[in-house]
């Protein structure tokens, strides 16, 4: 039987490296809005609308996934206390991207574009849960 503490690491290692990389986002919402215009037109995607509406959103999404990260990298420092969430935080992140999907093909946003984001957002609620709940390698 595999420990428990071994199942704890690999769950505190994911939210870790998932809440560290959505930390970046924080870089986003507060980059000059000549880089977002760049980065869009870079990406392939039409010119970036000069509005004060799109770079609000843009900036609010990035601040909400920084966010997400912090919250990530507490829950990751006090797991015993935070355990109950991890279920809620898989399920939510999976039914997440299965919305991601919806919303991306509705914005008419390129296909790797949405399936890009929609199935490595699935797949990481999937490896939560996974790891942190079923526990990956565990014998039951």
């Amino acid at each position: 039987m595999v420990s428990e503490n071994r199942q704890d690491r690999s769950i505190i290692l994911l939210l870790r490296f998932v809440g560290i990389v959505t930390l970046l986002a924080f870089g986003a919402a507060v980059m000059p809005a000549k880089w977002i215009v760049e980065a869009s037109e870079w990406l392939g995607f039409e010119p970036f609308p000069d509005s004060p509406l799109t770079f609000y959103l843009a900036r609010n999404l990035s601040l909400l996934y920084g966010y997400i990260g912090a919250l990530l990298l507490l829950i990751s420092f006090d797991l015993p206390r935070y355990r109950p969430m991890i279920r809620y935080i898989a399920l939510g992140t999976v039914s997440f991207g299965f919305l991601q999907l919806i919303v991306d093909s509705m914005s008419e946003l390129p296909w790797w574009w949405t399936l890009g984001e929609g199935v490595s957002t699935i797949f990481g609620g999937g490896l939560v849960y996974l790891v942190g709940v079923r526990g990956i390698g565990a014998k039951h």
